[in-house]
């Protein structure tokens, strides 16, 4: 097995790890951002993160357009002099993104810490992602500042594929976890209700989990799984 495979195996089973982590992960002591962005990635760039674009030239491709798997690259600024870098973890429009990356928010007055699937919006005015806000942990939005950045380093295409196939199982999970918990509440409010009404409930929701089961696990028609992962 040659070096760059046990690499993106174990940034795989990390990303899988953090995907169907409940919420935002606490690493065990402090994380900066360019270790994290290459466990989680497989991208083979060392060296502080205001380095990672030029690094990549020749190495990797890279782009305007975010994909799940990339890694974004922030610029350095006067307050970020080493620049910064965060793992795509889900693509929502063409101008709004989620990333997972680590040493960003200060969280219960803690730095190096890891953040799951926190939004990031393109603000550039020509929409080609040179400029971003970021959300801030410690304010529950968007931080007021807007950050420079050189454009997304792509993984390989087939680590590409593997990633946004993690990320979709995640994103069904959580539809099953939301599923199953509807049904514990209409159950718990029908309790006045009719035995058949409670029973005609009970199949709908049992057959709604069934299907985003079927659909997290890759069963069912394309058509199926098609509707489960639409936008809402």
């Amino acid at each position: 097995m040659t070096k760059r495979t046990r690499a993106l195996l174990g940034s795989l089973a990390a990303a899988a790890m953090i995907s169907f982590a409940p919420m935002a992960a606490n690493a065990d002591g402090y994380w900066q951002c360019v270790p994290f962005a290459r466990l989680m990635s497989g991208i083979q760039i060392f060296g502080d993160a205001r380095t990672w674009w030029s690094q990549a030239a020749g190495h990797y491709d890279t782009g305007s357009i975010p994909k799940i798997g990339s890694v974004l690259v922030f610029k350095p600024t006067a307050r970020m002099n080493l620049g910064h870098v965060a793992f795509v973890s889900q693509v929502l429009t063409d101008r709004v993104i989620q990333v997972t990356h680590a040493n960003w928010s200060i969280i219960e007055g803690d730095r190096g810490q890891i953040e799951k699937d926190v939004t990031v919006v393109d603000v550039s005015p020509n929409g080609d992602w040179t400029q971003v806000k970021v959300w801030y942990d410690p304010i529950r939005d968007l931080g007021t500042s807007v950050y420079p950045t050189n454009g997304f380093i792509y993984q390989d295409a087939q680590a590409m594929k593997i990633a946004a196939a993690t990320s979709k199982i995640a994103m069904a999970q959580n539809a099953v976890v939301s599923a199953a918990k509807s049904a514990a509440n209409q159950v718990a409010a029908s309790v006045r209700a009719s035995p058949l009404d409670i029973i005609s409930q009970a199949a709908d929701q049992t057959d709604r989990i069934a299907a985003l089961i079927e659909a997290a696990t890759g069963g069912g028609s394309s058509d199926a799984n098609n509707k489960q992962n639409a936008p809402r």
